[in-house]
Protein backbone atom coordinates (compact mmCIF):
# COMPACT_ATOMS: atom_id res chain seq x y z
CA UNK A 1 0.00 0.00 0.00
CA UNK A 2 1.33 3.43 -0.93
CA UNK A 3 1.93 5.71 2.04
CA UNK A 4 0.35 9.16 1.81
CA UNK A 5 0.43 10.45 5.40
CA UNK A 6 -2.72 11.49 7.27
CA UNK A 7 -4.03 11.78 10.84
CA UNK A 8 -2.88 9.50 13.67
CA UNK A 9 -4.00 9.29 17.24
CA UNK A 10 -5.72 12.31 18.71
CA UNK A 11 -2.92 14.79 18.11
CA UNK A 12 -0.85 13.99 15.02
CA UNK A 13 -1.02 14.87 11.34
CA UNK A 14 1.60 13.74 8.83
CA UNK A 15 2.10 15.85 5.69
CA UNK A 16 4.14 13.96 3.11
CA UNK A 17 6.83 15.93 1.29
CA UNK A 18 7.08 15.54 -2.51
CA UNK A 19 10.61 14.11 -2.46
CA UNK A 20 10.24 10.38 -3.12
CA UNK A 21 13.34 8.31 -3.78
CA UNK A 22 15.30 5.18 -2.94
CA UNK A 23 16.47 6.67 0.35
CA UNK A 24 13.34 8.68 1.19
CA UNK A 25 10.66 6.10 0.23
CA UNK A 26 7.45 8.03 -0.61
CA UNK A 27 9.03 11.20 0.78
CA UNK A 28 9.85 12.87 4.08
CA UNK A 29 7.18 12.77 6.78
CA UNK A 30 6.58 16.18 8.30
CA UNK A 31 4.72 15.74 11.58
CA UNK A 32 2.39 18.30 13.15
CA UNK A 33 1.47 17.69 16.79
CA UNK A 34 -1.33 19.59 18.49
CA UNK A 35 -3.40 18.96 21.58
CA UNK A 36 -7.07 18.88 20.53
CA UNK A 37 -7.94 21.62 23.03
CA UNK A 38 -5.31 24.02 21.67
CA UNK A 39 -4.74 26.01 18.48
CA UNK A 40 -0.96 25.87 18.97
CA UNK A 41 1.20 23.18 17.39
CA UNK A 42 4.71 21.77 17.16
CA UNK A 43 6.14 20.91 13.72
CA UNK A 44 8.75 18.16 13.44
CA UNK A 45 11.03 17.99 10.38
CA UNK A 46 9.60 20.54 7.91
CA UNK A 47 11.46 18.66 5.18
CA UNK A 48 12.99 19.98 1.97
CA UNK A 49 12.83 23.60 0.86
CA UNK A 50 9.75 23.09 -1.27
CA UNK A 51 7.36 26.02 -1.01
CA UNK A 52 4.24 24.05 -1.89
CA UNK A 53 5.08 21.55 0.84
CA UNK A 54 5.76 24.28 3.40
CA UNK A 55 2.46 25.91 2.45
CA UNK A 56 0.67 22.59 3.00
CA UNK A 57 2.32 22.18 6.41
CA UNK A 58 1.43 25.75 7.40
CA UNK A 59 -2.21 25.19 6.43
CA UNK A 60 -2.42 22.24 8.83
CA UNK A 61 -0.18 23.58 11.58
CA UNK A 62 -1.87 26.91 12.34
CA UNK A 63 -0.13 28.69 15.24
CA UNK A 64 3.31 27.04 15.41
CA UNK A 65 5.13 27.30 18.73
CA UNK A 66 8.33 25.54 17.67
CA UNK A 67 9.99 23.53 14.94
CA UNK A 68 11.90 20.45 16.14
CA UNK A 69 14.46 18.52 14.10
CA UNK A 70 15.20 14.82 14.44
CA UNK A 71 18.56 15.35 12.70
CA UNK A 72 20.34 17.56 10.19
CA UNK A 73 19.94 15.71 6.88
CA UNK A 74 18.57 18.11 4.30
CA UNK A 75 15.49 16.07 3.45
CA UNK A 76 14.40 16.77 7.03
CA UNK A 77 15.93 20.15 7.81
CA UNK A 78 16.37 22.19 4.63
CA UNK A 79 13.01 23.96 4.85
CA UNK A 80 13.14 24.47 8.63
CA UNK A 81 14.56 28.00 8.78
CA UNK A 82 12.27 29.45 6.13
CA UNK A 83 9.24 27.75 7.64
CA UNK A 84 10.10 28.95 11.15
CA UNK A 85 10.70 32.50 9.96
CA UNK A 86 7.27 32.51 8.32
CA UNK A 87 5.71 31.08 11.47
CA UNK A 88 7.69 33.45 13.69
CA UNK A 89 8.99 30.68 15.88
CA UNK A 90 12.33 29.01 16.58
CA UNK A 91 14.01 25.88 15.29
CA UNK A 92 15.23 23.59 18.04
CA UNK A 93 17.86 20.97 17.20
CA UNK A 94 20.74 19.18 18.86
CA UNK A 95 23.27 20.62 16.40
CA UNK A 96 23.61 24.39 16.99
CA UNK A 97 24.22 24.95 13.27
CA UNK A 98 20.58 24.06 12.54
CA UNK A 99 18.93 26.12 15.27
CA UNK A 100 17.02 29.35 14.87
CA UNK A 101 16.79 31.18 18.16
CA UNK A 102 18.45 30.56 21.51
CA UNK A 103 16.87 27.23 22.44
CA UNK A 104 18.60 23.96 21.68
CA UNK A 105 17.33 20.45 22.12
CA UNK A 106 18.84 17.47 23.88
CA UNK A 107 18.21 14.19 25.61
CA UNK A 108 15.80 14.54 28.51
CA UNK A 109 14.29 17.84 27.39
CA UNK A 110 10.51 18.19 27.47
CA UNK A 111 8.60 20.36 25.02
CA UNK A 112 5.16 21.18 26.43
CA UNK A 113 2.40 23.06 24.59
CA UNK A 114 -0.85 23.09 26.53
CA UNK A 115 -1.67 19.46 27.32
CA UNK A 116 0.77 18.22 24.67
CA UNK A 117 4.04 16.83 26.03
CA UNK A 118 6.96 15.75 23.85
CA UNK A 119 9.95 14.11 25.54
CA UNK A 120 13.32 14.15 23.80
CA UNK A 121 15.19 10.84 23.61
CA UNK A 122 18.79 10.94 22.39
CA UNK A 123 19.21 8.28 19.72
CA UNK A 124 22.57 8.88 18.01
CA UNK A 125 23.90 6.48 15.42
CA UNK A 126 22.20 7.23 12.12
CA UNK A 127 23.81 10.63 12.63
CA UNK A 128 25.60 12.06 15.63
CA UNK A 129 22.73 14.49 16.23
CA UNK A 130 19.81 12.08 15.84
CA UNK A 131 16.95 12.54 18.30
CA UNK A 132 13.64 10.75 18.78
CA UNK A 133 10.52 12.30 20.30
CA UNK A 134 8.34 10.37 22.72
CA UNK A 135 4.68 11.40 22.96
CA UNK A 136 3.48 9.71 26.18
CA UNK A 137 -0.21 10.47 25.65
CA UNK A 138 -0.16 8.44 22.43
CA UNK A 139 2.44 5.81 23.46
CA UNK A 140 4.19 6.80 20.23
CA UNK A 141 7.73 7.74 19.31
CA UNK A 142 8.82 9.82 16.33
CA UNK A 143 12.08 8.30 15.16
CA UNK A 144 13.24 10.36 12.18
CA UNK A 145 15.57 8.03 10.27
CA UNK A 146 16.53 5.89 13.27
CA UNK A 147 13.63 3.54 12.50
CA UNK A 148 11.86 3.74 9.14
CA UNK A 149 8.34 2.72 8.28
CA UNK A 150 9.64 0.26 5.70
CA UNK A 151 13.04 -1.38 5.31
CA UNK A 152 16.10 -0.42 7.35
CA UNK A 153 18.11 2.76 7.62
CA UNK A 154 21.69 3.57 6.61
CA UNK A 155 24.35 4.18 9.25
CA UNK A 156 26.75 6.21 7.13
CA UNK A 157 30.34 6.34 8.35
CA UNK A 158 31.87 8.57 9.67
CA UNK A 159 28.91 10.62 10.99
CA UNK A 160 26.97 7.41 11.51
CA UNK A 161 28.39 5.21 14.27
CA UNK A 162 27.17 1.63 14.56
CA UNK A 163 27.91 1.17 18.25
CA UNK A 164 25.89 4.27 19.11
CA UNK A 165 23.12 3.14 16.77
CA UNK A 166 22.85 -0.28 18.41
CA UNK A 167 22.67 1.40 21.82
CA UNK A 168 19.91 3.68 20.54
CA UNK A 169 17.92 0.71 19.26
CA UNK A 170 18.33 -0.94 22.66
CA UNK A 171 17.06 2.24 24.34
CA UNK A 172 13.97 2.38 22.13
CA UNK A 173 13.44 -1.35 22.62
CA UNK A 174 13.44 -0.87 26.38
CA UNK A 175 10.72 1.78 26.05
CA UNK A 176 8.67 -0.60 23.92
CA UNK A 177 9.23 -3.55 26.27
CA UNK A 178 8.04 -1.38 29.17
CA UNK A 179 4.89 -0.55 27.17
CA UNK A 180 5.79 3.15 27.14
CA UNK A 181 5.87 2.97 23.33
CA UNK A 182 3.54 0.93 21.15
CA UNK A 183 3.67 2.87 17.85
CA UNK A 184 6.47 4.29 15.71
CA UNK A 185 5.84 7.46 13.72
CA UNK A 186 8.86 7.43 11.38
CA UNK A 187 10.57 10.06 9.24
CA UNK A 188 9.86 8.03 6.08
CA UNK A 189 7.27 5.41 5.29
CA UNK A 190 4.11 4.29 7.05
CA UNK A 191 3.29 4.31 10.73
CA UNK A 192 4.20 1.10 12.57
CA UNK A 193 1.66 -0.11 15.14
CA UNK A 194 3.90 -2.75 16.76
CA UNK A 195 6.99 -0.93 18.00
CA UNK A 196 8.40 -3.91 19.89
CA UNK A 197 8.26 -6.19 16.84
CA UNK A 198 9.98 -3.72 14.53
CA UNK A 199 12.70 -3.01 17.09
CA UNK A 200 13.24 -6.74 17.56
CA UNK A 201 13.68 -6.97 13.80
CA UNK A 202 16.00 -3.97 13.56
CA UNK A 203 18.29 -5.25 16.30
CA UNK A 204 18.40 -8.78 14.86
CA UNK A 205 19.03 -7.43 11.37
CA UNK A 206 21.95 -5.27 12.49
CA UNK A 207 23.51 -8.10 14.48
CA UNK A 208 23.11 -10.46 11.51
CA UNK A 209 24.69 -8.00 9.07
CA UNK A 210 27.58 -7.44 11.45
CA UNK A 211 28.17 -11.18 11.68
CA UNK A 212 28.05 -11.41 7.87
CA UNK A 213 30.65 -8.66 7.51
CA UNK A 214 32.91 -10.34 10.05
CA UNK A 215 32.55 -13.64 8.14
CA UNK A 216 33.29 -11.87 4.86
CA UNK A 217 36.56 -10.55 6.27
CA UNK A 218 37.53 -14.09 7.24
CA UNK A 219 36.85 -15.21 3.65
CA UNK A 220 38.26 -12.20 1.78
CA UNK A 221 41.05 -11.32 4.18
CA UNK A 222 41.44 -8.37 6.55
CA UNK A 223 42.63 -6.08 3.74
CA UNK A 224 39.41 -6.43 1.74
CA UNK A 225 37.99 -3.12 0.59
CA UNK A 226 34.53 -1.96 1.70
CA UNK A 227 33.27 -2.46 -1.86
CA UNK A 228 34.51 -6.05 -1.90
CA UNK A 229 32.68 -6.67 1.37
CA UNK A 230 29.51 -5.12 -0.09
CA UNK A 231 29.66 -7.37 -3.14
CA UNK A 232 30.09 -10.39 -0.88
CA UNK A 233 27.49 -9.57 1.82
CA UNK A 234 24.92 -7.63 -0.19
CA UNK A 235 24.82 -9.85 -3.27
CA UNK A 236 21.07 -10.23 -2.76
CA UNK A 237 20.54 -6.44 -2.85
CA UNK A 238 19.95 -4.41 -6.01
CA UNK A 239 23.39 -3.03 -7.04
CA UNK A 240 21.82 0.42 -7.35
CA UNK A 241 21.77 0.41 -3.54
CA UNK A 242 25.38 -0.70 -3.11
CA UNK A 243 26.60 2.86 -2.67
CA UNK A 244 24.42 3.25 0.42
CA UNK A 245 25.36 -0.26 1.55
CA UNK A 246 29.04 0.68 1.34
CA UNK A 247 28.47 3.54 3.77
CA UNK A 248 26.94 1.07 6.22
CA UNK A 249 29.78 -1.41 5.65
CA UNK A 250 32.31 1.28 6.48
CA UNK A 251 30.46 1.86 9.75
CA UNK A 252 30.40 -1.89 10.40
CA UNK A 253 34.13 -2.21 9.72
CA UNK A 254 34.86 0.71 12.05
CA UNK A 255 32.75 -0.95 14.74
CA UNK A 256 34.46 -4.31 14.32
CA UNK A 257 37.86 -2.64 14.59
CA UNK A 258 36.93 -1.45 18.08
CA UNK A 259 35.97 -4.99 19.17
CA UNK A 260 39.44 -6.46 18.68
Amino acid sequence: MTWTGGSFGAIAECVLAPNPGMMTLEGTNTWILRDPSSSRSVVIDPGPLDHDHLDAVAAVAGDVVAVLLTHHHLDHSEGAREFAERARCGVRALDPAYRLGPEGLGDGDVVAVGELEVRVVGTPGHTADSLSFLVPSQSAVLTGDTVLGRGTTVVAHPDGVLGAYLSSLDRLHALAAAHEVTAVWPGHGPVIDDALAVLDYYIAHRRSRLEQVAAALETLGPQASPRQVVEHVYSDVDPVLWGAAELSVRAQLAHLSTQD
